[in-house]
């Protein structure tokens, strides 16, 4: 695991969205994974100014979202498919047809998630995925709990998830109970994971996940046993580990 130290949120976007331009413009092809909510946010405003400014092109390169709420049309304001068209994809030339999040409207739900992960694997794989953490260390939607050896699933959402996000609602029973969310199995065969803190709230969040132990209970966890993760964490997220070398960390022993 390698530790990349930042000043600020303005400085993680902007890091981050100038490593995935480098690698899409070294493979045109790129399969990239990507999240939604507040952290990924600046970087897709950073990768669509360098659309602009830079001409990196999106053309040929496939996106796979970690999850989407059940409940939701991709048309509604608070769906991850509404999201990612106007924080990234319609400002950028990616093809609607290589861009894919799950279905929340699916007649078969469990079909679904099967049919998700199945299209991930008819790509090559994820070659990179960029996720954020929660405060109680769900990566996607992969709450406390979640099996290790679990592919894309349906998930019922913890009471501080849903709090969380009810931030982008009117009123929190509005916020859906449920969402389809790629696995824990599913995003550990990506080839190279990107992983974004932010801000004193991850405080907790990113000292457990590089002092702590690898448990079920804190899902993120299980971040340290794969073999090629960037973790890009601003001063503030960073402030609770005090005596943690910058660099590389290798814990795949622990």
């Amino acid at each position: 695991m390698e530790l990349i130290e930042v000043k600020n949120y303005q400085e993680m976007s902007q890091k981050a969205a100038d490593y995935i331009a480098s690698k899409v413009r070294k493979d045109p092809e790129l399969v990239i994974g990507l999240a939604t909510g507040g952290t990924p946010r600046g970087l897709y405003e950073a990768m669509v100014l360098d659309h602009i400014r830079n001409g990196t092109s999106y053309r040929s390169v496939s996106s796979f979202n970690l999850d989407e709420y059940i409940g939701l049309p991709g048309n509604h304001p608070n769906s991850y498919r509404h999201y990612m068209n106007e924080h990234l994809f319609q400002s950028i030339d990616i093809l609607h047809q290589n861009t894919h999040i799950p279905s929340g409207m699916a007649a078969d739900l469990e079909q679904e998630c099967k049919a998700y992960d199945e299209r991930i694997e008819s790509k090559g794989g994820i070659d990179l995925q960029v996720l954020g953490i929660g405060s109680n260390g769900h990566i996607g939607f992969n709450e406390p709990g979640t099996s290790v050896e679990s592919g894309t699933h349906l998930v019922e959402l913890t009471p501080s998830t849903r709090k969380a996000n009810a931030r982008y609602f009117n009123r929190i029973e509005e916020v859906p109970t449920h969402a389809i969310t790629m696995g824990i199995k599913s995003i550990m065969k990506s080839r190279e994971i990107l992983l974004l803190v932010s801000g004193k709230k991850k405080q907790n969040a990113l000292k457990q996940l590089l002092e702590g132990e690898i448990t079920d209970s804190f899902p993120a966890s299980i971040l340290n046993r794969h073999p090629n993760v960037k973790v890009i964490a601003d001063e503030e997220a960073l402030n609770l580990v005090k005596d943690l070398p910058r660099g590389k960390a290798d814990r795949n022993n622990i």
